[in-house]
């Protein structure tokens, strides 16, 4: 009987346990050319009938070794013109698309890279790439992640499998470690390409790689299996923990028309901390589309320390321009800048004109006796032989006060808004009603002054206030 290396045994045992290879997959495989692709495609190559699947190969030259990146192209190609698999290779100027991009060097090799493995698996109409992290890979992403103050599911490492275009990624190595892939390499005679930069300490990953991992090791033989268990503890967990999250997600969170995430704060407060530090991490990737490379659990914390806060305004700045605004009871997380909305306004307003303001509500001057009138905040009742007309709507100034219908004296509106706990943003538009000699008549929907007319006369005019919700509710699929 033929010699079955761990290698073999174990990559075998992980696709079936993880089913990860169906019967009619057309699979393409990155391959750079080192002992980790190279042992990946060699052991497909060898098992097409039994899984009774098509292979294809990619290559990325990233240009970034000179003549050595092309040599690593043609080693590829020869191989694969061996074997008689499809090959399919692009030459990409990683430098100069970092000068482009304005971006690191792995970021962008990353970013170009996937982009040509996705449009390889178009063209030939692949279903599932896969890559050759193995399971030393892996350990390395958890402790870089952990190290960097990660959350969430990120703490786990890679996926086993995650969707990829329209279809899938996949990483059919990570129940074996770097050892075991050298082994199958030497025994089978692949002498692969060797990049001599994995050697180089300038890489974080290199250093975990080179320091931190022997000694893990050293510590206990099992280490990769534990690490392993870790990630499928932790994957399992996270999917509970994730469906709870998004179902509270719906009930204490709204996403307006302008993709604005608004979050009732005494309602998030309520819920336990694990699903509130989960809600949090739903919004974020909401609004950064679940590209967050800069979003670490002091972030989230820092949100939290908002949330909790005695102080009822407050403000952070996030990564690429979000913010996260607190007023009183609410929580906005944005990209958008609200600077044309807290500009000052003034508008004059006649019989029969309906004034539209900024924050999406309107004011409407009419007769008294042709319109109905509420006995509410919506509404006020002016007595045209004490008001001179236009009407005045505008923004506060400094120092503004009103006389309060059915008190003595006046009190600032300042204090008025603090009363009624309206936001920062708010104040800067909420409309104020004087008359054309500077009398404070009204501040709609909260407060009415001793100038509201008596009854309806002849004299009469009516003053409606519609204040539009703009909010809808949104959900998290």
């Amino acid at each position: 009987m033929e010699k079955m290396l761990q290698f073999e045994k174990k990559t075998e045992a992980f696709i079936k346990s993880r089913e990860l290879i169906e019967k009619g997959d057309y699979l393409v495989a990155a391959v750079s050319g080192g002992p980790d692709s190279l042992a990946l495609i060699d052991y497909f190559i060898n098992r097409k009938e039994k899984y009774g699947i098509q292979l294809a190969v990619a290559h990325v030259d990233h240009m970034l070794r000179g003549e050595e990146s092309v040599q690593d192209l043609l080693f590829v190609k020869g191989y694969c013109e061996k074997r008689s698999i499809p090959f399919h290779s692009v030459a990409i100027d990683i430098k100069r698309k970092m000068e482009m991009d304005k971006t690191g060097m792995q970021e962008t090799a990353r970013k170009y890279r996937y982009q040509f493995l996705l449009r390889v698996m178009e063209e030939i109409n692949a279903n599932k790439l896969m890559v050759a992290h193995h399971g030393d890979d892996q350990m390395e992403t958890i402790l870089m992640r952990l190290t960097r103050g990660a959350t969430g599911q990120a703490r786990a490492g890679m996926k086993v499998r995650r969707s990829f275009g329209k279809g899938e990624l996949i990483r059919p190595l990570l129940a074996v470690s770097r050892q075991e892939v050298e082994e199958y390499c030497h025994y089978y005679k692949l002498e692969p390409r060797i990049d001599p930069s994995n050697e180089k300490r300038d890489y974080a990953r290199n250093r975990f790689r080179l320091d931190v991992l022997p000694i893990l090791k050293q510590e206990n033989g099992q280490a990769l299996e534990h690490f392993q268990r870790f990630h499928d503890d932790l994957t399992e967990d996270e999917v509970y923990l994730q469906s709870e999250a998004k179902a509270r997600f719906n009930k204490i969170c709204q996403v307006d028309e302008n993709q604005e995430i608004h979050l009732d704060i005494p309602s998030f407060l309520v819920e336990p901390l694990p699903l509130q530090r989960r809600v949090i991490h739903l919004i974020l990737n909401y609004l950064y589309q679940y590209n967050t490379p800069d979003i670490l659990a002091v972030h989230t914390d820092l949100i939290q320390r908002l949330l909790r806060s005695e102080n009822p305004s407050g403000r952070l700045d996030f990564p690429k321009g979000m913010k996260v605004i607190r007023s009183y009871a609410s929580c906005c997380f944005t990209f958008k800048e609200r600077s044309e909305l807290q500009s000052p306004y003034y508008y004059e307003l006649y019989e029969g004109n309906k004034a539209v303001l900024p924050n999406g509500g309107t004011l409407e001057l009419g007769i008294a006796q042709e319109m109905l009138i509420k006995e509410d905040l919506n509404s006020f009742l002016i007595d045209g032989r004490e008001i001179e007309f236009p009407l005045i709507i505008r923004t506060r100034k400094p120092g503004d006060r009103i006389s309060l219908k059915g008190m003595k004296g006046s009190k600032k509106i300042k204090d008025i808004f603090i009363d009624q706990k309206v936001s920062l943003e708010e104040r800067k538009i909420w409309p104020i009603v004087v008359d054309n000699t500077g009398k404070i008549l009204w501040i709609p929907g909260l407060k009415k002054s001793s100038f509201e007319g008596k009854s309806q006369n002849s004299h009469n005019y009516v003053l409606l206030y519609d204040q539009t919700q703009t909010i809808s509710g949104g959900r998290m699929n």
